[in-house]
């Protein structure tokens, strides 16, 4: 079967799978795509799972300006072919929370380079990289644990900035790498209590809104 072939197959799949209801929720809820067939992500690793890992099938899906293609793209890329450039031209094409969130489970948490990838996306000035760098490195700190004290510090630094000016999306997926950053270890956990403890009776939100989310992991 050739590649145009199979994303005919695909799509002819999709259309089967459609939800009408869930993706007219999805717009509601300011979740736009050029097109959306509304199927629920079981499905789509149904789907997945019935084609194996496909390097050419997967940056032809990627392409696509469908929503389940892009979900679908990242299920089925292989790791071994997946180059550095080719992370930093997904990350240039995502533009929702969904697809952030999906792609760096699914793609980005698990690829050799994903350590130094993630750093360089918290430190560009494109909102939706900063916010796949964050989420990707929440899903590393799950994963592989701690990091060293000069990474960590960076980390930090970044998430921080990231939270007390950030747009609302930025900001929650810095707090949750913090999040993360802090359930490793006591070690991490006072670093950071020690951090923003003078964000106490600060009368500014988004420093209260660090405050209190530390307070409240510490005391979980």
């Amino acid at each position: 079967m050739t590649l145009q072939e199979q994303l005919k197959e695909i799509k002819i799949q999709f259309r089967l799978s459609m939800n009408g209801v869930v993706s007219q929720s999805m717009r509601e809820k300011g979740l736009n795509y050029k097109l959306n067939f509304g199927i629920e992500l079981p499905r789509i690793k149904e789907i997945a799972a019935g084609m194996g890992k496909n390097h050419d099938l997967a940056q032809a899906l990627w392409k696509e300006e469908i929503r389940e293609s892009k979900i679908l793209a990242a299920m089925v890329q292989p790791i071994d072919t997946f180059f550095p450039e080719i992370a930093d031209i997904w990350v240039d094409n995502i533009h929702n929370m969904e697809i952030a969130e999906l792609t760096c489970m699914n793609l980005f948490q698990y690829l050799p380079y994903a350590p130094a990838k993630s750093f360089q996306w918290i430190a560009s000035e494109d909102e939706f990289a900063q916010i796949c760098g964050y989420l990707t490195i929440a899903r590393l700190l799950m994963q592989k644990g701690d990091m060293d004290e000069r990474a960590s510090g960076e980390l930090l630094d970044q998430a921080f900035t990231a939270v007390l000016s950030g747009g609302y999306q930025l900001r929650n997926a810095a707090l949750l790498a913090i999040r993360k950053y802090i359930n490793h270890s006591e070690g991490n956990a006072f670093k950071v209590c020690r951090m923003v403890e003078h964000l106490k009776d600060s009368e500014v939100e988004s420093e209260q809104i660090l405050y209190n989310m530390v307070k409240e992991e510490l005391e979980d």
